[in-house]
């Protein structure tokens, strides 16, 4: 099932089949599959946001029936919010999911000019911010390297631009995103916490169109259409920012002249429709970020993802779909020049071959199976002075490598009318694989030695399974309840002291060193809509039990740290919560309000005396209102406020000098919290010119305004030794004040 005006497939149509009262979704690909007895049938294609196609099917043999549906008038499509059907998240098995459309994402309040798919997932129950000016996020207590970010297919290891200030999504190139927090499907695997899998646009089939957009701090362009109509399609955006212009207000002549500070993303895909049982797709991503001055340092860094897919359709019943995956993450720090010229470079890279089977075994069971494997290629660091740095000798950390694989089964089943599950199974495994050297510990994690392993060798493996399991009762049309329970592995870390993300933070397998994470969660909710699905509401709540969660001993020496594995420490985390949402999808005023209610620990023996404390994650209160007003057919306005607890930190009590160097001494870990956090931020839409659906040039002006009330939110603290007392002095830092912004938005079809 595909649009009619854009060849785009429409993930999640509906097919009902009236005199059955009966119905399937197609899946992500836009293909599904009805088995029903021979005979003569009402059949309706349906699509939020779409015209509905109904036919009449006298059914004797199998047959093929293809649909383009035409979208409804541009008024229904400002107010869509979310969602392939309307009472989704009452009839949909799955639980604390949320799908998100880049046609809603773009209402929401834009920061410098640019709608980003990663602050908006952050407007979400169970979601925290890691911070002003972060697209690092929590989920349900979870850590921010706990989240697997895809792309297509791919992962994303750091999805920031400029720190944090915008993540690598251009909005022009997305189509959609689902983000899992709970009840997680059985072909996810690899993070504890969440899965957000964000697919790119397929590429206009039928006509040349050209959109873009012109920021004060960045401008993006978008070319698609077809090479062969209907049958192969391209899409290219590119988007890059000219935030080297601010630099020219500094006072300091050096830094105008030699500064640099600039992002640039590009992303492609083509998508060839070999026939009906055959289509290929090759999308691609590379971005990078470049901060500094030629004369004194220099900082970049970025990400680079390709995806190879094959859909295949066996039969009426069976649909495959084969995955070549590769993604590189690298970063670089430096002083280009003088006598402390040096250059630090890491980089981890992935290699995946992915295969997934769908079976569509009769109207009642719709089977799924299939498996990963993916080859991870660690490179920690590599320091290289230069040619006038004579003060230390090239330090090179050992690479390291591994072999990661999952293999699943999972069937979604009716069990009449009310009753339905989806349960499944997945079993990983993790293998280390030389060529390798592994430094060993004592148990008081003092370094003993090293261990080394030839090429090809497997010498430390882990495995898991992980069963999954979701089930849901409808009380009624318009009402379901739900309870979800999933396990999920990882053998990934991420050493980071930020709880918002950094680009020089390092990525490390598990090893004999570091057991790989665990977690296990419960989940249970009601969902009820009302009004004709005018208003979707819910409420969830969890409760995450974790295993080998990591943190630093005191005074850990995180920065090029060769035995970095002997200050980390691990023990165990648990987190539980209420969340509610409610969200309006349809007429002039359209949004949602979420809150939630939520606590996070960890416990590990040799941090804060063996006691609990408060994780990274931990923001009791979280507030998110988000409103979108259409006031006429030309002007849209829109607001979101939020409002969160701080996170917590730990502060000092004293210090210490040892070996001439000065030690802080803290208090309990994380026995204080920052200033609560609070912004409201507005927007206006105005579109320019004749609004016509025939009209083949449309532009509009976006206005924002970005912390109205300018409310002065920390970015970091950081403790001072008073010269008078000896104490230690908060000293708060603070990102933004008032941010006003304009985008002039254009589309040319």
């Amino acid at each position: 099932m595909r649009d009619k005006g854009s060849g785009e497939d429409l993930i999640g149509a509906t097919v009902f089949i009236r005199e059955l009262k009966s119905g399937v979704a197609a899946n992500i690909y836009g293909f599904y599959s009805v088995t029903i007895p021979k005979g003569t049938y009402t059949v309706e294609f349906s699509y939020l946001g779409y015209i509905t196609d109904t036919q009449r099917v006298n059914l004797q043999n199998n047959i093929t029936i293809s649909i383009e549906l035409g979208a409804q008038s541009t008024n229904l499509e400002t107010v869509e919010i979310v969602a392939e059907a309307e009472n989704k998240n009452v009839e949909e098995v799955r639980m604390s999911t949320v799908s998100l459309k880049m046609e809603s994402i773009k209402k929401i309040p834009a920061l410098m000019g640019e709608v980003d798919l990663l602050r908006v997932i952050q407007l979400l129950p169970g979601v925290q911010s890691g911070g002003e000016g972060s697209t690092g996020f929590f989920v349900r207590g979870g850590g921010i390297d706990q989240n697997l970010i895809l792309l297509d297919g791919a992962p994303v290891y750091n999805p920031a631009h400029l720190f944090g200030f915008f993540s690598v999504f251009n909005q022009d190139a997305i189509k959609s995103a689902d983000l899992y927090k709970g009840g997680i499907p059985a072909k996810f695997g690899g993070r504890l916490s969440s899965v957000l899998d964000v697919r790119m646009n397929d590429g206009n089939s039928k006509k040349f169109s050209v959109k873009g957009g012109i920021g004060i701090l960045a401008s993006r362009l978008t070319i698609e259409g077809p090479i062969v109509k209907d049958k192969v399609s391209f899409i290219v955006s590119a988007r890059r920012t000219y935030a080297d212009l601010f630099l020219l207000l500094l006072p300091k002549d050096d830094l105008r002249r030699t500064g640099v500070l600039n992002f640039y993303d590009l992303s492609g895909k083509i998508n060839w429709r070999i026939n009906d049982k055959n289509r290929v797709y090759i999308s691609a991503y590379t971005g990078r970020d470049n901060l500094g001055s030629s004369d004194f340092f220099k900082l970049g860094w970025g990400n680079i993802t390709a995806t190879t897919r094959w859909n295949h359709v066996f039969s009426d019943k069976v649909f495959s779909n084969l995955s070549l995956i590769y993604s590189n993450f690298d970063y670089m720090l430096g002083v280009p020049s003088g006598p402390s010229e040096f250059t630090w470079k890491s980089r981890i890279i992935d290699y995946s071959f992915k295969n997934d089977y769908t079976y569509f075994f009769n109207p009642n069971n719709n089977i799924e199976f299939g498996f990963i494997s993916t080859y991870h290629n660690f490179k920690p660091a590599v320091v290289a002075p230069g040619a006038g740095n004579t003060t230390f000798n090239t330090l090179e950390f050992f690479d390291r490598h591994a072999w990661e694989n999952g293999i699943y089964i999972a069937n979604k089943q009716r069990f009449g009318s009310r009753l339905s599950a989806e349960y499944g199974l997945r079993f990983s495994t993790f293998s280390s694989i030389g060529v390798d050297t592994v430094y060993t510990f004592d148990d008081n994690h003092e370094l003993t030695g090293f261990e080394s392993f030839e090429k090809g060798s497997i010498y430390n493996t882990f495995t898991g399974l992980e069963p999954r399991l979701g089930v849901k009762y409808s009380l009624d049309d318009n009402s379901s309840v739900k309870a979800s329970y999933n396990r999920m592995n990882q053998y990934l870390l991420l050493a980071t002291n930020t709880t918002g993300g950094a680009p020089l933070d390092i990525w490390m397998p598990s090893s004999k060193n570091l057991k790989p994470g665990v977690a296990d969660q419960v989940a249970v909710g009601y969902f009820r809509n009302f009004k004709n699905n005018t208003f979707e509401t819910s409420v969830e709540g969890y409760y995450k039990w974790m295993q080998n969660q990591v943190d630093f001993a005191d005074n850990a020496d995180i920065l090029l740290n060769r035995y970095l594995e002997g200050d980390i420490r691990q023990g165990k985390g648990w987190a539980y919560g209420a969340e509610f949402f409610v969200r309006k999808q349809k007429g002039k005023m359209t949004g949602w309000v979420s809150y939630t209610l939520s606590w996070s620990y960890r416990q590990i023996n040799e941090i804060n005396n063996g006691n609990k404390f408060f994780a990274p994650a931990h923001r009791n209160n979280n507030l998110a209102i988000v409103l979108s007003y259409a006031l006429n057919k030309k002007l849209d306005i829109s607001a979101n406020w939020v409002y969160n607890n701080g996170a917590p930190i730990t502060t000092p009590t004293g210090r210490f000098e040892y070996g001439g160097q000065v030690n802080p001494v803290y208090a309990d870990r994380n026995d204080a919290k920052m200033p609560d956090y609070h912004r409201l931020d507005i927007g206006v839409d105005w579109k320019l010119g004749k609004k016509r659906e025939t009209k083949k040039f449309n532009h509009s002006l976006n206005f924002s305004v970005y912390n109205v009330y300018n409310r002065k939110n920390a970015y970091t603290i950081n403790f001072v030794q008073d010269q008078k007392s000896g104490t230690a002095v908060a000293q708060k830092t603070y990102l933004f004040g008032v941010l006003p912004s304009i985008t002039w938005n254009f589309t040319w079809k």
